[in-house]
C-alpha cells in the first residue's frame, strides 16, 4: 500500500512552511520511517500537523471547501497561516514498494473570485522505470481543474524538452473544488493514479475516547476500528466471523498485555451480536468493556489496531499517553514499532508528551516542533540535534534526554 517519505505542508495554520523527510528537489534528509513520533512543548503544532494530515484526507473525501468547515476548522480564513500571500500547498513524496520509483503529489488550495475555496494547482511526477535522475514525468497536471493525465505506468510528460511519452487526455473537471486524483483514481487506465488515491483515501486518524468506547454498539460486523475506537465489539465481531481460532489467538497475545486481565473471550448473544467478556485477577464473575477502566479500555484498543488484517497504510494518532499509566508507555511503543517494522504497508506517526514513550525509539524516528518568535512552527529531527545520536548510541535513552531539555 505505501508508504510517505517525505511531506512539505506550507500556509497551514502555525505550519508556515515544514518538511518532514526527503522530498523530489530536497534529497538531504532522509525518508520517513515506519514510525514517527512528534514531540513538543504544548501550542507548538502538534495538533495543527495532525489536523493537516485530517484536511488532506477530507479534502479528497469532501472536496476541499467542505474540508475547510470540517472538524471546526472555520473556514479557508481560519486555516491558512496568518499573513501568507500564498495558498495552501501540500507535497507529499510518496513510495508504492521500495523497487518502485517515487511519486511526488503537489496539491495548492487557494480561493476563487467568490472566496470559495477551490484547488489551484495539483499535480503527481515520477520518473521512469529504471530512471534514478533526471526531473520526473508529469503524468497529472491540473490547474482550476483543467488539464491533462497520461495512461498506463510508465508515462507522461518529460518537462525539461516539453515531450510527450505515452497516451495523453485531456481532463476538465466538472467542479474544481474537487480532486482529480478522485475522478481519475477511478479508471483502470490511470494505474498510478489509482494506487495513489487509494493510499491516501485510506489513512486513518484516532484519537481514542474510552467514554465512547464503552458503548453499546448497534451495527454488525465492520472491518475496522474508527476515529474515536467506540466500535470494539464490532471489529471483535468481524476477526471472529473471518477466523475465529485466529482471534482467539489475538485476544491470548493481548491480554497478557493488559495490567490485571486474567482472560478474554468472545460470547456471542442470542441478537448475533458479539461483546468481549473480561475475566481479572482476583475476581470471579467476569465484566464487560462498559466496566473496564480508561487506561485498560484504551490500551485494548490500541493493540487491536496494531492486530488488524489488511492494515491502513497510514494512522495518526493523538496523545496516546492519555488516562495510561506511563509503565504502560514504553512496552505500547514497542509493540507498534513491532508491528509495523520491515513493511511497506503501515506507518505511524505520533504525536506525544510522554518521555517514557519516547525512550523506545529511535533518533531517526522522533521529530521536534518548536514556536519560533514570529509565531510559526519548525520541525527537526532529533537526531540533527547535537550528540543526541551519539549519547543514544551510548545507551542513554531518548525521552530522558528530551524531559532533561537536552534538546527540543
Amino acid at each position: 500500500m505505501g508508504r510517505i517519505a517525505g511531506i512539505r505542508i506550507k500556509n497551514y495554520g502555525t505550519l508556515k512552511n515544514v518538511k518532514m523527510g526527503r522530498l523530489l528537489f530536497d534529497a538531504t534528509e532522509k525518508e520517513l520511517t515506519n514510525m514517527n513520533a512528534i514531540i513538543g512543548q504544548s501550542g507548538t503544532g502538534k495538533s495543527t500537523l495532525a489536523d493537516a494530515f485530517g484536511f488532506l484526507a477530507d479534502c479528497l473525501e469532501k472536496g476541499a471547501e467542505t474540508a475547510c468547515d470540517l472538524n471546526n476548522r472555520g473556514g479557508y480564513e481560519k486555516i491558512v497561516s496568518q499573513g501568507a500571500k500564498g495558498s495552501i500547498e501540500f507535497e507529499i513524496y510518496y513510495r508504492e514498494t521500495s523497487n518502485e520509483p517515487p511519486i511526488t503529489y503537489e496539491l495548492s488550495i487557494g480561493i476563487d473570485k467568490n472566496d470559495r475555496p477551490v484547488v489551484e494547482k495539483e499535480r503527481l511526477r515520477q520518473r521512469r522505470a529504471n530512471e534514478r535522475y533526471g526531473r520526473p514525468m508529469s503524468f497529472l497536471f491540473l490547474e482550476y481543474g483543467k488539464g491533462f493525465a497520461f495512461k498506463g505506468n510508465n508515462s507522461g510528460l518529460r518537462e525539461e524538452d516539453n515531450m510527450e511519452i505515452g497516451e495523453k487526455v485531456d481532463v476538465e473537471l466538472a467542479d474544481p473544488r474537487q480532486l482529480g486524483i478522485v475522478t481519475l483514481g477511478e479508471l483502470r487506465e490511470h494505474p498510478r493514479i489509482v494506487k495513489f488515491k487509494n493510499f491516501l483515501k485510506n489513512w486513518f486518524l484516532c484519537y481514542f475516547s474510552p467514554t465512547a468506547a464503552r458503548e453499546i454498539p448497534n451495527a454488525g460486523p465492520q472491518k475496522y476500528l474508527n476515529r474515536l475506537g467506540n466500535n470494539v465489539n464490532n471489529v471483535a465481531q468481524f476477526l471472529y466471523r473471518e477466523n475465529p481460532k485466529d482471534f482467539e489467538k489475538v485476544l491470548k497475545s493481548i491480554q497478557t498485555k493488559l495490567p490485571g486481565i486474567q482472560e478474554i473471550k468472545p460470547i456471542k448473544l442470542q441478537n448475533g451480536q458479539l461483546v468481549l467478556e473480561f475475566l481479572e485477577q482476583g475476581f470471579r464473575e467476569p465484566f464487560y468493556s462498559q466496566k473496564m477502566s480508561d487506561g485498560t479500555l484504551k490500551l485494548f484498543a490500541y493493540y487491536l489496531l496494531l492486530y488488524e488484517k489488511d492494515a491502513r497504510p497510514l494512522v495518526f494518532i493523538e496523545e496516546p499517553e492519555n488516562g495510561l499509566y506511563h509503565k504502560y508507555l514504553a512496552d505500547l511503543a514497542s509493540q507498534m514499532k513491532n508491528s509495523i517494522k520491515g513493511t511497506y504497508s503501515k506507518q505511524l506517526f505520533i504525536t506525544t508528551h510522554s518521555p517514557f514513550f519516547v525512550n523506545s525509539l529511535s533518533p531517526e524516528e522522533v521529530w521536534v516542533l518548536e514556536k519560533k518568535e514570529n509565531g510559526f512552527s519548525i520541525v527537526t529531527r532529533a537526531s540533527k540535534f547535537k550528540h543526541v545520536k551519539q549519547l543514544c548510541e551510548s545507551d542513554i535513552e531518548l525521552g530522558d534526554l528530551w524531559y532533561s531539555d537536552y534538546f527540543g
